[in-house]
């Protein structure tokens, strides 16, 4: 199945794609000059297939993802994630309920308020997840 023959629920349904990115999706597929453009690239050889991100294997964070939202008191969100994945454990970019931990720093914006409506979605702080890491 072709990217551009997914409905707005099928891509979000996909890791890491959100409402706003499945709608740039949609629209980029939309535009006609844009298919034309890539029926062009790939007669000139271009080659369109479709790859997966190499995952950590064996941290004790596999199988666990982690979104940070606001600003986090001590850290910076660069270094809270690369602890993250240091362990096994993915980044993701959107509130599901493929997310297991919301991380909530300062000013945290409308990913709380969602991520409060999915019962699956364990919030915490920046102290909360410390303790995470640490136990780890």
């Amino acid at each position: 199945l072709d990217l551009k023959d997914f409905t707005a629920e099928a891509l979000q349904n996909l890791e890491d794609i959100g409402p706003k990115v499945a709608g740039s999706i949609l629209h980029f597929f939309s535009n006609k000059n844009n298919i034309e453009m890539i029926k062009q690239l790939e007669s000139l050889g271009l080659q369109l297939r479709q790859t997966q991100k190499d995952k950590k294997k064996g941290g004790s964070l596999t199988g666990e993802t982690f979104l940070f939202t606001g600003t986090l008191p001590t850290l910076k969100r660069s270094e809270a994630e690369a602890m993250v994945e240091s362990l096994g454990g993915q980044i993701v970019s959107s509130v599901s309920s493929k997310l297991n931990y919301l991380v909530v720093g300062e000013k945290a914006g409308s990913k709380l308020e969602k991520a409060k409506k999915i019962n699956s979605v364990t919030i915490i702080s920046e102290e909360e997840f410390l303790k995470i890491i640490a136990q780890k």
